[in-house]
Parts: structure tokens; sequence; C-alpha cells
């Protein structure tokens, strides 16, 4: 929803008002933890605000990082610089992660986009998995939210892109090209400010969003869910593996902001919350909304709940060894 104040003036919407209320609660967190009564409460405001503080600097960052590739970057530059061969073109669109971020809302539409332009679909969809995930940005985020664990950055980076590279060489093996079903769009005519801009906003509305719900979401599990159940879930691996994985389905967070949140649940094993750090980006409800509208129900069907398996398998034999 947007307040227009006239049609010459300038426009408040919902990122301004998001970020109106993101500086508000820094600014005032010490007056509003006097006003809330209740050490639950207070517990809950103080996770909830500690989440928030020190995620937005990586998510602002890696969203203004995002939109530059997306409306700067030729499309043409992936055709060129990717390997002809499909089987050597995976490994290398995975790894142009690391040079090229962005997060999971970007990385759908600049996949479709590489397909438009005749990147093999194999190799564009290796770079829908690892760009979110294995980008300088995430990592970093990742040591500061892990600084006594540096090895999770490690680990982080190693799973997702074995992840990525495997969902590649699969697809090369079993996909098809009817389940792909890319819908006809027309080439947007705005300057490159201004797609830009439109960028910064459509993605800071959505990980913002997601990322204040994941917040909530930590901060109600440290408090309301009893420590008991917590720890009897998190002595028995196998269930706090599977539990932290359908956790990063649900919560949908952005990848630069969600080790924040796997930090808070520091009642699980390392193992299991590298599962929550390596799903999320692939797989959550988010995405499967955007490759259904992108890439078809067919094959949202089926890649989605493959990348699942393969990225809990992977996470967690990289986790048992590495961690």
């Amino acid at each position: 929803m947007r307040v227009t104040a006239d049609r010459a003036g300038s426009r408040v919407g919902s990122v301004e008002f998001l970020a109106a209320l993101l500086v508000l609660l820094v600014l005032f967190r010490g007056r509003l933890s006097g006003l809330v009564s209740g050490e639950r409460l207070q517990t809950w405001t103080t996770v909830f605000v500690s989440v928030l503080v020190q995620a937005v600097p990586f998510l602002v960052f890696g969203v203004l990082l995002s939109a530059v590739i997306a409306v700067f970057v030729p499309r043409s530059f992936w055709a060129r610089a990717l390997p002809r061969h499909p089987a050597l073109a995976v490994p290398a669109a995975s790894v142009a992660g690391v040079i090229l971020p962005g997060c999971e809302c970007g990385s759908v539409p600049i996949a479709g986009s590489l397909i438009r332009r005749g990147v093999t679909p194999a190799a564009a969809l290796a770079f829908l998995l690892a760009a979110p995930a294995i980008n300088p940005i995430v990592l970093t985020a990742t040591a500061v939210a892990f600084p006594d664990n540096p090895e999770m950055v490690l680990a982080r980076g190693l799973a997702s892109l074995v992840v990525a590279v495997l969902m590649g060489w699969l697809w090369l093996r079993l996909g098809r090209a009817d389940w792909i079903r890319l819908p006809h769009r027309a080439d947007e005519g705005s300057s490159r400010g201004r797609a830009f801009w439109s960028a910064c906003r459509h993605d800071v509305v959505h990980a913002g969003g997601f990322l204040v719900l994941g917040a909530a979401a930590a901060a109600t599990i440290n408090v309301l869910v009893p420590e008991a159940w917590l720890q009897t879930l998190a002595a028995r691996p196998v269930l706090s593996v599977l539990a932290l994985a359908v956790l990063a389905v649900l919560l949908s967070i952005c990848s630069e902001a969600d080790a924040f949140v796997a930090a808070s649940l520091s009642q699980f094993s390392l193992t299991s919350r590298l599962v929550f750090l390596v799903v999320g980006p692939m797989v959550d409800l988010k995405l499967i909304s955007m490759q259904t509208g992108v890439f078809g129900r067919r094959f949202a069907a089926r890649f989605a709940p493959v990348t699942f398996a393969v990225a809990v398998l992977v996470a967690s034999l990289t986790g048992l060894v590495i961690l």
C-alpha cells in the first residue's frame, strides 16, 4: 500500500515505513524494554531486537548488491562466460555465485533470464541455488553470527556449493525441457535508475518482512517453547535436523540474515543449524512460490522436494565431518 502526497511529490511506501520502524526500534529499545513487563516478554523483546539489529546491515547491503547485479550486469555476460559443455558449465555457474552474488528473491528471475538467453538450464539452476548461499555477504554474516565457530563458514559454503553442483548434474541426467515453462513477458522500458530503485524496494519489502517474521519466530521459540522440549528434540540428532530443515522452509528468511536466527537457536547442535542454513536459501515457501511463477508448476513440484532432500543429506554429512 502506498500513500501518495501529490502527483508531483514523493511517495511514502512500505520501504520507508519499514526503515523508519527499524530506526525507531533501535533508538528507543532502552525505553521500550523498560515498558515491557514480565521476564518472558523482556526476553522475547531482547532476542527479537538483537536478531534485527545484527541482521539489517547485511540485509540492506545484500539487497543493494543484488539490485546492481540485476540491473547493470548484462544478461549476455553469462552466455559468454560459462563453458559450452553443460557438465562443466554447472560448477562454473555455481562458483559464479561468489563473484556475482544475490539474494534468493533475485536469483529466481535471474535464472529465468539466463535460460532465455540460451544458458543451459542445469547451469542456470545451479546458479539459482549457489548464489544466495555462498556469496561473500552471506558468509561474512555467518562468521559474525558464529564468532566462536568459524568452521560454520566453511561448512556452509562447502555444503551449499556441493548441493548446487549436484542438483545441476541431476538436472542434466534426469531433467526434461518440457518441465520448464517460462512466462512470456515484455521488456521494461524504464531507465536503469528506476529499475535499480524498483529492485531495491521489492527486495527490501520481501526480505525485510520475512526477516521480521523470522526474528519473531526465533524469539517465540526461545521464550514459549519449554526448554525441556527443545533439549529433548535437540538431543535426538535425526529429529533435530529434520525439525530445523522444516523450520527453514516455513520461516523463509533471507539468506543475508538467516545466520543470526540460526545462532539464536543455541539449544540445537551446529549440524542441525547448518542444515537450517543450507536448506533455507534453496527451499522455502516464498522460493517455491516464485519458482512456480517463473518456471511453472511442474518444475517446482519436482525441483523443490529433490533439492530439500539433497540439501538435508549433504549438510548433515558435512556437519558430521567438519563441525
